[in-house]
């Protein structure tokens, strides 16, 4: 399969040009990062968010860039916001004492983990049958069968990154349709 090939595929939700994308560039969007923040579990947290957002946004993509071009901005973008967000998280607590400051960072859950374990279960399995069947069943793996990454990675036999990057697409949508029906 050629690049433009996967990209027209992958604008029809085609599975298979997604897989395909990930495994011809995934090196490429981490290497970036990592050489950015030489911490490899952020490089791949942010490679993670980079191809889902990608995949999401994927029918914005213009043929007239190159791909990685696109998912390397993606990714720089990413690391930019994540700063800013962490940044902005950072309390600042002036000890009376002597004057030390320290930074607290606020570990809070992001807005989909919020809205996620505030439902009732069945209102939550209710919502989960809304999603298509693979990210229904990626969903089940890890959160209620408590798979890890490898685990879940064996079982599907799809390789870890794809499960990574289909289980924060999941979470995504689900988080969609939980706050619609609020």
């Amino acid at each position: 399969m050629e690049i433009s090939e996967a990209i027209k595929r992958a604008k029809e939700n085609d599975q298979k040009a997604f897989n395909y994308l990930l495994d011809l560039f995934w090196d490429d969007v981490y290497g970036f990062q990592l050489k950015r923040i030489q911490n490899e579990n952020d490089a791949e947290d942010i490679t993670i968010q980079t191809f889902s957002k990608a995949f999401d946004k994927i029918e914005t993509f213009d043929d007239d860039f190159k791909f990685k071009t696109w998912l390397i901005t993606i990714s720089k973008n990413i690391h930019i916001d994540l700063l800013r967000k962490e940044k902005n998280s950072i309390a600042q607590v002036i000890s009376k004492n002597d004057g030390d400051v320290f930074q607290v960072l606020d570990e809070s859950p992001s807005p989909e983990d919020k809205l996620i374990t505030e439902q009732h279960l069945a209102k939550l399995l209710r919502d989960i049958k809304k999603l298509k069947p693979h990210y229904q069943e990626v969903i089940n793996l890890r959160y209620f069968q408590e798979l890890s990454y490898k685990e879940i990675s064996k079982e599907l036999d799809e390789p870890i990154n794809n499960v990574k990057v289909k289980l924060l697409r999941a979470k995504k949508l689900l988080a969609e349709i939980i706050r619609k029906n609020r």
